[in-house]
């Protein structure tokens, strides 16, 4: 951890408030100390976006305090830092973020220079995904492990470790076997960054690793039987769920959920949704569903939301990760027709 005592008393405190009032700018759902978490011993860590935030707080437990830059409703892809930001960020302990998701960010993070700075994206692999994301084999039963090992053969050759992260899909957090990857290597992170409470962080990450397993389990057996495979939706971010799943994705944008689809695109939708009976049309939380409705009603189809769990709002299905994970396999079984 960082240590900085040597100044003054009334430097602390101006430091102090400072710090609060930064922190309260850009926590989403967390807030630091009044120090930035460091006079009470806790590892003071800084999460860029709410799937990062989520696996630091499940993680480090009692011996962190967590900040994340993205405020809640507000969509990451997008997002400018504030100068107070930055200085925060400059002072973090530790740092987690996923590389490719939040670009201003990522510069931020390289300029910080913190020590303990871990990319999600160096922790699993990742692959390029178009908008029509999909595999007509689905990985039934088995481990975590098990589909991380069948996964490396069927797509050899198209994964990037690391490096090339700006050029992938980097929604690893919808496939709960990516996610326990990314978990584990946030663990093993925090152990290093914090030796004293590795133990605590190791229980932790095995605790997190197991209802991910048993999510991915129950996505498995859900979605096994169902009438059609295809589904369609506004922004490509489950182009990792389609592959582990067996799913066909359309998205109507690309990867950048702001993006606008050409007429030619809309026609090509209206056409696979004809095809392939599908039955709705998914729209997000975080961005317009305007297309969504327009296509929906274009082909007499139903709209529902797909969170692709970038933030936590009023208006997600769900408090935290798993409970929103819940209500898009329970959205998925409803839209394909599952058996």
């Amino acid at each position: 951890m960082n240590v900085r005592r040597l100044i003054s008393a009334s430097a602390v405190a101006g430091a102090a408030a400072l710090s609060l009032g930064a922190l309260s700018a850009c926590s989403s759902g967390s807030s630091g100390a009044a120090d930035g978490g460091k006079s009470d011993g806790k590892l003071d860590v800084v999460a860029s976006f709410y799937p990062m935030q989520y696996l630091a707080e499940q993680i480090g437990g009692d011996h962190v305090q967590v900040t994340t830059l993205a405020k809640p409703g507000v969509e990451p892809h997008d997002l400018e830092l504030k100068p107070r930001q930055a200085s925060e960020l400059r002072q973090a302990d530790y740092v987690l973020y996923l590389k490719g998701v939040m670009p201003a960010v990522d510069d931020a993070i390289s300029q910080a220079g913190v020590k303990n700075t871990v990319d999600a994206a160096t922790l699993t692999k990742l692959e390029n995904h178009g908008s029509d994301v999909g595999h007509d084999h689905g990985h039934e039963g088995g481990t975590a492990e098990e589909h991380a090992e069948h996964e490396g053969e069927e797509h050899k050759g198209e994964e990037h470790k690391g490096g090339d992260s700006a050029a992938a899909d980097p929604h690893v957090w919808l496939d709960p076997v990516k996610y326990a990857e990314v978990a584990r290597g946030v663990g093993a992170s925090l152990e290093k960054a914090d030796p004293a409470h590795a133990a605590d962080y190791k229980k932790n990450t095995d605790d997190l690793v197991k209802k991910l397993e048993a999510l991915d389990t129950k996505f498995v057996d859900g979605l096994r039987n169902t009438t059609t495979k295809t589904f369609i939706t506004t922004h490509s971010a489950f182009g990792y769920l389609a592959e582990r799943y067996g799913l066909e994705q359309h998205g109507i944008a690309g990867i950048d959920p702001e993006s606008e689809p050409s007429p030619a695109r809309i026609k090509e939708m209206q056409t696979v949704a004809k095809e392939e009976k599908v039955t709705t049309v998914f729209f997000e939380t975080l961005a317009s569903d305007r297309t969504a409705r327009t296509l929906a009603k274009d082909t007499g189809l139903k709209t529902d939301v797909l969170d692709p769990l970038e933030g936590i709002t009023d208006k997600s299905k769900g408090d935290d990760y798993f409970a929103v994970m819940e209500a898009n396999f329970a959205a998925l079984q409803k839209a394909l027709g599952a058996k």
